[in-house]
């Protein structure tokens, strides 16, 4: 088997997932020749999720380019301020809608995901394999801190969420896929993950606490586990954080837009 050596440089935040020795600096790669370049990176410890755009010797590849040895390469995340569409050859095509399956770590985030209106599967007895294969038979987002298993070659879209308080790490995610404009609130129910309704005073009063202080129409009901919602002291939080994520030019209405 023939070896190769390639020089790999990454860029901005994917030197996060490197050792501070091999940050911020060209590396020598050695391989068994050929290999694809989706290799040669998570051989360096970064998830290919997280790379929007790979330059071989100054032209734009996919993740499946062969390497041989020889080449340089470099590789970047993200760009939040230039547009680069022309170049992009990572991923085939982009999602049709933005929905999400998160890993049994992010109760609490996909809560959040599911007020503000975006389909977001969630289940802690998932294991990798099987996450990794919802996401991708179903076209979801893979949402996780999991470094392996955003590398399943399975995972054509994911992020790695770095660790962060509640609110910063659902901001960050808002930010670095610009969802604001993509969020529709309270249309989704946050236990179970399907949509709500309005319903009549009459079919909610069963279900709601003794205490009714405060509590007035309108009702919603969850078209899955049958929850009654209204708007109480919750949904008045629930507004506030909606107001700190989100300034009002940037909100849409449809979280199945085309993006």
């Amino acid at each position: 088997m023939a070896k190769g050596t390639a020089r790999i440089r990454f860029y901005a935040e994917l030197n996060d997932f490197l050792p501070l020795r091999n940050q911020m600096r060209e590396l020598p790669c050695q391989f068994v020749a050929p290999t694809p370049v989706r290799h040669l990176i998570e051989l360096c410890g970064v998830p290919h999720t997280e790379v929007e755009l790979i330059l071989v010797d100054g032209a734009s590849v996919d993740l499946e380019w062969r390497i041989y040895g020889g080449e340089r390469i470099s590789v970047y995340p993200c760009f939040e301020h230039l547009d680069i569409t022309p170049l992009l050859r990572v991923r085939p095509c982009p999602l049709r809608q933005i929905r999400f399956i998160a890993d049994a770590h992010l109760g609490r985030l996909v809560r959040d995901l599911r007020m503000l209106g975006f389909d977001t599967l969630f289940n802690p007895d998932w294991d990798d394999a099987e996450l990794a294969r919802i996401s991708a038979d179903q076209h979801r987002i893979l949402l996780t801190r999991d470094k392996a298993l955003l590398m399943r070659r399975a995972v054509t879209h994911g992020c790695y969420l770095r660790h962060r308080p509640p609110f910063a790490l659902l901001a960050d995610l808002m930010d670095r896929l610009d969802l604001c404009r993509l969020i529709n609130p309270f249309t989704r129910c946050i236990r179970c993950n399907a949509l709500v309704s309005p319903t009549s005073t009459e079919d909610a009063q069963p279900d709601l606490p003794r205490d009714r202080g405060g509590i007035e129409p309108p009702f919603y009901r969850c078209t899955g586990c049958r929850q009654v919602y209204w708007k109480g002291s919750h949904y008045r939080a629930m507004l506030k954080k909606i107001a700190r994520l989100c300034p009002v030019s940037t909100i849409g209405t449809d979280p199945d837009t085309e993006v």
